[in-house]
């Protein structure tokens, strides 16, 4: 149900898709629809959700792994590179759409990207310390992400190059500038 909606979603836009029309594509009543998924924002937020707390969780696991500060950026890189390829949809809706979700929802969402840019951040923090990064300014976490995450808007699975092979493109430009 969820790649269903998020398929919607990802072509008509959250406030385009009705609940009806997410009950014809699932093949579900009104009722049994309403059993299942509880309401539309319900949905929203499972798929804004399942991605990034996927990202953390890898992102997590990364860290216990010990990996040099530019192994650990470029990991981190190709990990998201991937889940992208393989959730387009649900990253569409992710970025387009859950500005829409309201309190508790709203916030866990918000929580959780933040979350992960903290990620980021401990990482160039780390090679900074170590003495293979210059520092860098708060606002470049973002740069980064922007530069990975709009991959979704064009990066193809299927494509001439991989995810993994296009996150290493953006990462030597990354860390050749950053690198001391």
């Amino acid at each position: 149900m969820i790649g269903i909606a998020a398929d919607l979603f990802a072509k008509n836009g959250y406030h385009g898709t009705g609940m009806a029309e997410l009950g014809q594509a699932a093949g579900l009543g009104r009722g049994a629809l309403y059993h299942y998924i509880g309401s539309k924002e319900a949905v929203l937020y499972a798929i804004s959700k399942e991605q990034v707390d996927k990202m953390n969780s890898y992102a997590e696991a990364l860290f216990d792994l010990g990996l040099e500060p530019e192994d650990l950026l470029r990991q981190m890189a190709r990990g998201l590179l991937r889940n992208i390829a393989e959730h387009r949809s649900e990253w569409a809706v992710f970025f387009r759409e859950h500005t829409a979700l309201t309190g508790a929802r709203r916030d866990h969402v918000i929580a959780a990207r933040e979350r992960y840019e903290s990620y980021w951040r401990q990482a160039l923090d780390t090679g900074v310390r170590v003495g293979v990064l210059r520092q860098t300014p708060s606002l470049l976490v973002k740069g980064i992400l922007g530069m990975l995450n709009y991959t979704y808007l064009w990066l193809d699975p299927q494509g001439e190059l991989t995810p993994d092979e296009v996150a290493d493109m953006f990462l030597d430009a990354l860390i050749k500038g950053l690198r001391l």
